[in-house]
């Protein structure tokens, strides 16, 4: 049977604010100030001293760089590595590898999620499951982790079908997994906001124009489990998308 991506069978998930609500209530992408006078009463003829203050949004990119497999920077790479001590939640914002039944029902496939990080070799599973699954449905928090500055964070993944797991994509083996950070433009093969093969749990995630848009600390990181031809219409990076987000404390 053969395994396909089908948008149309997607979960809604428009009960629960999504991280990006989130996380641009919580982390404004517009410069914020405060305008304080002291004393706040005064008499004629006299000046209060005034104080103005500009807070200014963290950017992702000034806290980390985004390499490609051998290590040069590139908007379109995968590999993460942190300029500072950080701490990082991670989510999933969907897995979408399935399959089709006789009756024409879609099944959803197991997936696994994993990473190496502070210079590990060996690779950590972040997540075990499905679609389905309550933890992606709500796109809750499924790991916080503390990541060390100048130590390379690599992410992969792969499914499991009819008792075998296939190819593990990484970060360090081509090109089935890449990472974007807010505003940068999806590669033509991820599917535009308008296109009915996009599928409904990375709709949030982008705009009209096909430009991601996430919380000024976030990346996203789009993974292609099932093709390795680019001409395929089945190669379009949504089988597993993950969002971590950054901070300080």
């Amino acid at each position: 049977m053969k395994l396909i991506h089908h948008s149309a069978l997607a979960f809604a998930l428009g009960v629960l604010a999504s991280p990006y609500a989130i996380a641009q209530t919580t982390q404004p992408s517009i410069p914020v100030g405060s305008l304080t006078a002291f004393p706040t009463v005064v008499q004629t003829g006299t000046k209060p001293t005034l104080t103005w203050t500009i807070n200014y949004p963290s950017v992702v990119k000034n806290f980390l760089t985004i390499t490609n497999g051998t290590g040069v920077p590139s908007a379109l790479g995968a590999t993460v590595t942190p300029n500072q001590n950080l701490i990082c939640d991670i989510r999933i914002l969907g897995a979408g590898v399935t399959t089709q039944n006789s009756n024409g029902s879609i099944v959803y496939i197991e997936t696994a999620g994993k990473m190496r990080y502070n210079g590990s070799s060996t690779w950590t599973s972040i997540f075990d499951g499905k679609q389905t699954d309550a933890i992606v449905q709500t796109q809750g928090i499924i790991k916080t982790l503390n990541v060390t500055a100048g130590k390379t964070m690599d992410f992969g993944g792969q499914y499991y079908y009819n008792g075998s797991w296939f190819t593990f994509f990484n970060s360090t083996n081509g090109t089935n997994v890449q990472t974007l950070v807010n505003g940068d433009a999806c590669p033509t093969y991820i599917p535009a906001y308008n296109a009915p093969s996009l599928e409904t749990f990375l709709k949030p995630y982008l705009d009209s124009s096909n430009k991601v848009r996430i919380g000024p600390m976030d990346v996203v990181i789009f993974m292609e489990l099932t093709h390795t031809d680019k001409t395929n219409p089945g190669y379009d990076f949504q089988d597993l998308v993950l969002l971590v987000t950054f901070r300080t404390s």
